[in-house]
């Protein structure tokens, strides 16, 4: 799908009817905080050759409390408004505004190519 094409199926649809999913992996440690972990390399040819002889094959993104939620909330069958009603019943009044906050953080993720959304799959 083009840029043109995705951008098409964003502008029309709410923020809250998207349902994103997760591009990469991930680390949980034992305060349940998340590290996501980005592959430095795409190139099939460098992740084949060079990769292997790196140290630390990623870039480790920690994550706060509040990233790690809604990173751990991801599955790729909820909405993000089903998201959002989870973050307002878990820390109520630390996530408020969430309508402003989520969508931003959300917007930053796709971005940086660490979530898709489902919806643009179809198209």
């Amino acid at each position: 799908m083009n840029f043109f094409q995705r951008r098409k199926v964003l502008k029309n649809t709410s923020a809250f009817e998207l349902t994103p999913v997760r591009l990469v992996d991930h680390e949980i440690d034992d305060q349940k905080l998340v590290t996501v972990l980005i592959p430095k390399f795409t190139n099939q040819f460098t992740v084949k050759y060079l990769q292997p002889k790196l140290k630390f094959p990623f870039i480790k993104l920690k994550l706060d409390e509040l990233g790690s939620a809604v990173w751990i909330a991801i599955d790729g069958r909820k909405k993000v408004g089903a998201i959002a009603s989870e973050l307002v019943i878990t820390f109520s009044d630390k996530i408020k505004p969430v309508e402003e906050r989520l969508p931003k953080f959300l917007t930053q993720l796709y971005e940086q190519r660490l979530i898709s959304f489902e919806e643009l799959k179809g198209v």
